[in-house]
């Protein structure tokens, strides 16, 4: 059955992935040039006139390190082509303002003041000391230190970013995001194709797998037999749910998070926040399901001195600190480094093409980006595969460790 189904999706493959990778590269190349000639400069055209005026550079003059980390960041909506944004809803909570809900397309790509709230490049903030319902933002420039200001009405204010886990401000920020979009879309993408494997289970009881059943059932078999069997042990089925919905959301992540149209412009496991709570999830799994024999190997290790155990105990201690921050940072670079390689060859057409003023260089550049982004497009996809795996399959060895039981010491032993 699993040679069946091997050859099966082989064959599936040899017809489809090479379309499926050429429309990829295509889409992005078309929708990074795109991007880049719009999602920086469109939020913001009369408060670049009024900057280019005063001397000031406009956004054009951004260096393309800043581009490249704006276009995989989050924001408040989405920009899918030219003039076309889709709004998210805004959720906003402060002390002297109270609760406010509304869609971003009300900050008019960020031309408008709502209730001391402006869009800066996407990205909501507060203006300090604003008391009006709505005005219009003239300015928004950032100082020497790097401080935003916005010229609202003719007066100046400070911009306050929302609180964070690692600062307090006088605002919170609850939005729904492009980032929590796609968390939310992978979450209906996972019940909606789940429930078809299901139905086609129930349907075809008794036959070969067929279509998107056959699919998932190898992958869940080999998750099974060759990840959550071996790391886990005899409490396996316990925990196999888990590890299997683990790895596809991720996965479904990763690979919408490759999708260079609506909703894939969302660099979800690219944000350090959401790998972040995936690995304090799995941290919280194996505490809780850690047994006996696991923390006294962790604590007070038996067998050995007791002035070794005293060096010992807090190296094992940090120990389980130190995993769940292995897996995020792992997850989050790799992510975040495909989309920074693949945005960075695109630039090569800006660079050589000196932003649009040589059609020739840009012609050169993209002979030379286009080769490069095939293969990096090829490699993302194996990643994608890759770091879903890897995240799974430490998440089992760590379960695996906390609930071995100790009669496994002895046969060893033997």
């Amino acid at each position: 059955m699993r040679r069946f189904l091997t050859i099966h999706i082989s064959y599936m493959f040899q017809r489809k992935f090479l379309l499926c990778l050429v429309w990829l590269l295509a889409a992005q190349l078309v929708f990074a040039i795109e991007h880049d000639g719009h999602d920086h400069d469109h939020s913001h055209d009369d408060h670049a006139k009024t900057e280019h005026a005063s001397g000031d550079h406009d956004d054009h003059d951004m260096p393309y390190t800043d581009r490249v980390m704006h276009h995989i960041g989050d924001a408040n909506e989405f920009h899918v082509l030219g003039d076309f944004h889709i709004p998210l809803p805004c959720i906003l909570y402060s002390k002297d303002g109270g609760l406010d809900f509304f869609m971003s397309s009300k900050f008019d790509h960020g031309h408008k003041a709502v209730n001391g709230y402006v869009l800066n490049h996407g990205d909501v903030q507060r203006l300090k000391g604003y008391s009006g319902s709505e005005g219009h933002v003239e300015s928004i420039k950032a100082d020497d230190h790097g401080h935003y200001k916005a010229v609202v009405d003719g007066k100046t204010y400070e911009l306050e970013k929302p609180s964070a886990f690692t600062a307090m401000t006088s605002w919170f920020d609850f939005s729904i995001s492009k980032n929590v979009f796609t968390l939310i879309l992978a979450s209906l993408l996972m019940f909606f194709v789940f429930g078809r494997v299901k139905r086609s289970y129930d349907a075809r009881s008794g036959q070969a797998p067929k279509g998107m059943q056959s699919f998932f059932e190898t992958i869940i078999v080999f998750l099974r037999d060759e990840v959550v069997k071996p790391a886990i042990g005899p409490k396996w089925r316990k925990y196999f749910p888990f590890i299997v919905c683990l790895f596809f959301f991720i996965l479904f992540l990763n690979l919408l998070g490759l999708v260079p149209v609506f909703p894939g412009s969302a660099n979800v496991t690219g944000n350090i926040g959401v790998t972040m709570a995936l690995a304090v999830i799995t941290f919280v799994v194996v505490t809780v399901s850690g047994n006996k024999h696991y923390w006294e190997h962790i604590v007070w290790m038996p067998g050995v001195p007791a002035f070794v155990k005293v060096i010992l105990t807090p190296l094992e201690i940090l120990g389980i600190f130190i995993k769940p921050v292995t897996l995020f940072i792992r997850l989050f670079a790799n992510i975040t480094a495909g989309h920074i390689i693949i945005l960075s060859l695109v630039g090569i057409i800006f660079l050589l093409g000196n932003n649009g003023e040589s059609l020739m260089g840009a012609v050169g550049g993209g002979v030379i980006a286009i080769p490069f982004l095939f293969v990096m497009n090829i490699l993302e996809l194996f990643v994608g595969f890759l770091q879903a795996f890897i995240f799974a399959l430490l998440s089992a060895v760590y379960i695996g460790q906390a609930v071995e039981e100790e009669h496994h010491d002895a046969e060893h032993a033997h």
